[in-house]
């Protein structure tokens, strides 16, 4: 091996996962703050709306593509406008569930890692509605965008007056983005294939299904990157393991930052 590489798919070394009830409850618990907290800020339509103006107009003055371009491409087809919605309304919950038990079970460093991020963005971004109540696209009638979801089909909301299970008005961060970004940054951190640079493909089709569906501005994928990024910034990533060279035989050792990242999340 070269002097600084990691361990082989599925091989764990000397990181020692985090006992598996209490990531159940904090995996739970994070998906239930996501599910339930925006709740909280629920109401405020009339800011909702004045806010999704500015919004719409700050895009068109910084010369952003318009959401529309990206919606006549959905609707030249009634079953990619379909699986679109399908894809909002399905891929999100699961994918981002089947990246923390894929880590914990093969990346042990990297899950808590991972979950931490994840934590700290969806922590955040909860706040911002209180902050800034924000209506997504569809609802305004200024941008001439269609409810792809209403219209089509499948759709995971109802009437906002009636809709006790989901803000509608927190459109800004998007999640679907942020954490799909996550899932992507995370497996290409973890892994070693040459492929995995196309796990990229993930957030690029949520951007498109986002967008193209009405849900989300640009402006709502761009403030979960920077809130994405900034989570990055403070919790690091495990470093590869090091092993010393020239030293046959001699087992690799986890780097530090394995063992403080583990252990801190006891």
């Amino acid at each position: 091996m070269n002097a600084r590489t990691e361990p082989a798919e599925g091989e764990t070394g000397a990181i020692a996962r985090p006992p598996v009830v209490r990531e159940l409850l904090l995996v739970a618990g994070l998906f239930l703050v996501y599910k339930f907290g925006r709740q909280l800020a629920t109401g405020h339509t009339g800011e909702a709306l004045r806010n999704a103006h500015r919004v719409w107009d700050l895009e068109r003055t910084l010369h952003l593509p318009g959401e529309g371009a990206v919606q006549s491409v959905l609707l030249h087809s009634d079953t990619l406008v379909r699986v679109a919605n399908t894809y909002y309304a399905t891929v999100h919950f699961p994918a981002t569930l089947t990246f923390l038990v894929w880590l914990y079970l093969r990346r042990p460093a990297h899950y808590v890692w991972a979950r931490r991020v994840l934590a700290v963005l969806t922590s955040a971004a909860l706040v911002l509605p209180f902050v800034l109540p924000l209506a997504p696209p569809r609802m305004l009638a200024a941008t001439g965008l269609v409810d792809t979801a209403h219209v089509y089909g499948p759709s995971v909301y109802g009437p906002p007056s009636s809709d006790h299970l989901s803000n509608q008005f927190a459109a800004m961060p998007s999640l679907h983005f942020g954490w799909a970004l996550m899932v992507a940054i995370g497996l290409i951190a973890a892994t070693r294939s040459r492929w995995r640079w196309l796990w990229l493909l993930h957030p690029l089709v949520t951007l498109v299904v986002i967008v193209g569906t009405a849900n989300h501005y640009w402006l709502d994928a761009i403030v979960a990157t920077a809130m994405l990024g900034a989570a990055l910034a403070v919790i690091h990533r495990p470093q590869r393991t090091v092993s010393t060279a020239g030293r046959a035989g001699e087992q690799l050792a986890p780097a530090a930052d394995d063992h403080v990242l583990v252990g801190a999340g006891r």
